[in-house]
Order: C-alpha cells, then structure tokens, then sequence
C-alpha cells in the first residue's frame, strides 16, 4: 500500500460531520454480525455500516495474497463512505492484514482488529489445556501464535488447535441448526474435550452462532469464549481517545449493510440473526 500524502498526526478536534460518522465493520461474511451485536450493546448511540464480503467468503482457506487484497479492498470502500473507525470482524482478515491497514491509514483511520481470546481462556482453565477453534488461514497467521507465546506458554498450559472449513458455510447458508453441522463439530471438537481442553476460544466471527450445535455436540465439556466483547471494549475506548464518541443527545441509530454477493439473502440472515433496527441491505 502507499501511504496516504495526507496521513499526518491531527490534534485537531473533530467535527460534529466525523463523530456522527458510523463505525465501519468488516467481515468476509455473514459471522461479523455476532461483533455488531456487541458493538451496540456497549455503544447504543453509535451508527454502523457493515460491509460482508459475501462474493468471496470464506477467507480462511484463500491465499495470503487475496486476503490481503479483498481486506485492502473492503476497509477502502468503508473509508471512502466516511467511517470514522474501522472494526475488522474477521479474525482470517485481522490475522494478515491489521498491520499494513494501520500504516496505511495511520492516525485518519483507527483500525480494530480480532485477536483470539486466549487471555481469558488461559485464565480459567481448570485442567491446563484450552482450545483454539478457528479457520486455516487464522492458524496459518501470526497473531494467534504471538498470543500463543506471550499468554500461554509463560502459564504453563497447553493450546490445541483445530479447524474445520465446513463450518463457515454452514452458518452462510444458514445451516448451523442442522444434523450434519451438529456431526461435523463433534468430529472436530471430540478429540479436543478427550485431551483435556475445558475451555473453547471461537477464533472466528461465525463461530458464536455455533454455539447451540457445540452444546448438543459436545455438552458442557467445552466453556466457550468468543472476542465480541472484548472488541466492543476497545472500540469504546477508541472512540473515547479520539474524540469521536456520539453524545448521549444524538440521533437515534441507523444500521445499514453492504454486500458483495447477494442482496436478499443477506437481508434475511440479518433479520434472522441480529435484533437490530437496519435501514437497508445492499450491494457494495
């Protein structure tokens, strides 16, 4: 990426144009939305417009190329329809691109990233052994293994890893309550609760909407941990540094969605799965 000409550090205040702006959010589909939900559950004020890269998911499974590319190509359009942060809610995405976004956009754009959940799963863990469920290309990134060195292995307890790349398109095509969706996490997770692992780090968006068939799949082995919260978290105190947080006098609200891909299944999977007034769906 060049680096915007303009990219230099402001200490101007924002106007009232930027913090009303919304929050941009990114995933390569559907599975961002579970971030959404938290981001409005601790930001009720905020306007969201959420890109889904619903032409080209799943990520995980895609060369590291692409997925620099499409991340590239999705946080510019978000850029470009005046978002005042960005909130990559693809942890694939998150894994290889979060640092060249950064120096790309510098202090013009702050960039939020998923990191996988191993701080808390590492914390309460009763038998040593925690569990990363994730894409390939998160287990193929970086991140995951830094957090791995810096978290894990200082206390002592051991992190498996497993993917499986069925599980995304379950929950795109609205599957993830299905016979084979529940059969397929108790081949991959099965194994994980027979070594040992108590806890359960959902090292994807889509992942939480899982989290009925993991019960059935696996009962109460597994404790799950997902990074919505902890994204929302940051996204506040992001806001609040740069001065870009609405006021509690503002105008309701508004949530609109873009998709790459197709327009009124994606209107249906929001109307299904996320309790949230929208104002449309459309093609980005």
């Amino acid at each position: 990426m060049n680096q915007p000409a303009h990219n230099q550090p402001d200490a101007a205040k924002p106007d009232a144009t930027k913090i009303a702006a919304p929050i941009g959010v990114f995933d390569s589909g559907m599975g961002g939305l579970s971030v959404v939900a938290e981001l409005h559950r601790h930001l009720p004020r905020e306007s969201i417009l959420y890109y889904a890269d619903t032409a080209h998911v799943p990520y995980g499974s895609r060369s590291d190329a692409e997925i620099l590319a499409l991340t590239a190509r999705a946080v510019a359009w978000l850029f470009e329809k005046g978002c005042k942060v960005v909130v990559v809610a693809c942890n694939t995405a998150s894994a290889f691109s979060l640092t060249s976004l950064r120096q790309h956009y510098g202090v013009q754009l702050p960039i939020i990233g998923l990191v996988p959940a191993l701080k808390p799963a590492v914390a309460a863990t009763q038998t040593g052994v925690v569990a990363v469920l994730a894409t390939a290309g998160t287990l193929r990134g970086h991140l995951l293994n830094d957090v791995i060195r810096q978290i894990a292995e200082p206390a002592g307890v051991t992190v498996l890893t497993a993917f499986s790349a069925a599980l995304v398109p379950f929950v795109e095509h609205s599957q993830h309550h299905s016979t084979e969706c529940e059969h397929e996490l108790k081949r991959v997770l099965q194994p994980l609760c027979d070594a040992g692992a108590d806890q359960l780090v959902l090292g994807c968006t889509h992942y939480p909407f899982l989290s009925a068939a993991i019960g059935r799949a696996v009962g109460d082995q597994l404790q799950l941990i997902d990074s919505g919260a902890a994204v929302a978290r940051q996204t506040v105190r992001v806001l609040i540094e740069h001065g870009l947080l609405r006021p509690v006098h503002a105008e309701p609200a508004c949530f609109e969605y873009a998709v790459t891909g197709d327009p009124e299944r994606a209107a249906l999977m929001v109307a299904q799965w996320v309790a949230l007034p929208f104002c449309r769906v459309s093609v980005a």
